[in-house]
């Protein structure tokens, strides 16, 4: 049960996603070009401005900044080694099979029905963007999370995109 009073910090928790993602170089802008890309042809006369407003409607609603927090802090936590085993190998690891990066970012690209789920998809596959540097990133930092997340935050404003011009 909620405690009387409680406020969600929705504007603390935006500004919290997106210092977040560009401590890990990821602005807007590269998640707004994605989606850009993905509606380009389909949509006649689509701005990479129309595209960046999506993307940051997007990055407002809570069930988005729940789940980017979530995910985000995961990688850091795996960054970190503070993860329990074997969950720390597995995330550490990007390991294909254990598919709970893809299921949080998932929830993300719902908020858009099914054409968010399919865009989330092909983003996957196809690593478009500043969501290939994520995923081939290797090294110091655990990037297993995020580039999910930014795909499905792209997928997302694409299949928002589409909703309001169909």
């Amino acid at each position: 049960m909620q405690k009387k009073g409680f406020k969600y910090p929705d504007k603390r928790a935006y500004n919290y996603v997106v210092n977040e993602l560009k401590k890990n170089g990821v602005d807007i802008s590269d998640i707004s070009d994605i989606a850009f890309s993905y509606e380009e042809k389909y949509i006649p006369g689509l701005t990479k401005q129309t595209a960046y407003e999506a993307i940051d409607s997007i990055l407002h609603k809570r069930e988005v900044a729940n789940t980017a927090m979530v995910a985000l802090n995961l990688d850091k936590l795996a960054t970190k080694k503070l993860l329990d085993e074997p969950l720390q190998y597995l995330v550490e690891e990007d390991a294909g099979v254990f598919g709970v990066d893809e299921l949080l970012a998932s929830g993300i690209a719902n908020l858009y029905g099914q054409i968010g789920i399919t865009n989330f998809g092909y983003s996957d596959k196809d690593k478009t963007g500043i969501i290939k540097h994520l995923d081939t990133v290797k090294g110091k930092k655990v990037n297993t999370f995020i580039d999910d997340i930014v795909g499905a935050i792209a997928a997302a404003g694409a299949a928002k995109l589409t909703h309001d011009y169909a």
